[in-house]
């Protein structure tokens, strides 16, 4: 090697300092922790858990993370994130296209998703609805208690259920389980649960494949072109325009 090459050797110490100090930039960012104030995961950065008691989560594009909790906020994600878990006490879940995760929770707050939405498995809230855009894919069960249910264009690999909500089973999409409106009762304290019928969709060209149970009094329509499995509990009122007859 010349004179003029070696001079540009970098030191075996300064080379290990350097090496510390990015795993140590790498390190320092894997979780993020609060009690009180939001969190933030920069736009393609990678994460382990982000979590914060009184305050609200944002997830940047295409960022990468383990899990994503808070207690009193919500959390708000755009295009591309990948996750595990996202949960919430007090707060909702919107997230942008292309998300992929595992599980969606959250008590008192809605979950919306956007178009191209991959979840392995359930997504699931108390008191508030859900809504999944064109293109979903939702591999357990979409769960409400006291919340409104929309799909479409959207695979449901489970079941879909709620107890006080109303559910449309829009165009094009297709549930693999079946569909349960379940009965309330005092279980759900302290959620209050609305005497009126819940309104139940099932729209063009979309399919239930499994069972439709109703064991409260619903309203259900079903379109001239959709296919489901076996209705007990509601007698289905037929429909052929592009949207459900009004009451």
């Amino acid at each position: 090697m010349s004179p003029s090459l070696a001079r540009f050797r970098p030191a075996p110490l300064l080379l290990a300092v350097a090496l510390v100090m990015a795993s140590g930039a790498t390190l320092a960012q894997e979780d993020i922790s609060k009690v009180n104030g939001g969190v933030s995961a920069e736009a393609g950065q990678t994460y382990r858990d982000l979590s914060t008691v009184n305050g609200g989560i944002r997830i940047g594009d295409g960022a990468r993370l383990r899990n994503a909790e808070t207690v009193n906020g919500g959390i708000r994600g755009g295009d591309g994130i990948q996750a595990e878990d996202l949960e919430t006490v007090n707060g909702g879940i919107t997230l942008g296209a292309r998300a992929q995760l595992e599980t969606l929770t959250t008590v008192n707050g809605g979950v919306r998703l956007g178009t191209d939405a991959r979840v392995g498995r359930h997504v699931e809230s108390v008191s508030g609805g859900i809504f999944v855009d064109r293109g979903g894919r939702i591999g357990g069960n979409v769960v409400t208690v006291n919340g409104a249910i929309g799909l479409v264009g959207t695979e449901v690999v489970g079941e879909v259920r709620t107890v006080n909500g109303d559910v449309t089973i829009g165009a094009g999409s297709r549930v693999r389980g079946g569909l349960t409106v379940e009965k309330p009762s005092s279980n759900w304290f302290p959620v209050t649960i609305n005497r009126r019928s819940p309104r139940v969709i099932i729209g063009p060209d979309a399919v239930v494949e499994g069972p439709l149970d109703f064991k409260r009094e619903v309203v259900l329509y079903v379109h001239a072109t959709a296919r489901t499995g076996p209705i007990t509990g509601a007698t289905a009122v037929s429909y052929d325009g592009a949207r459900a007859p009004q009451e």
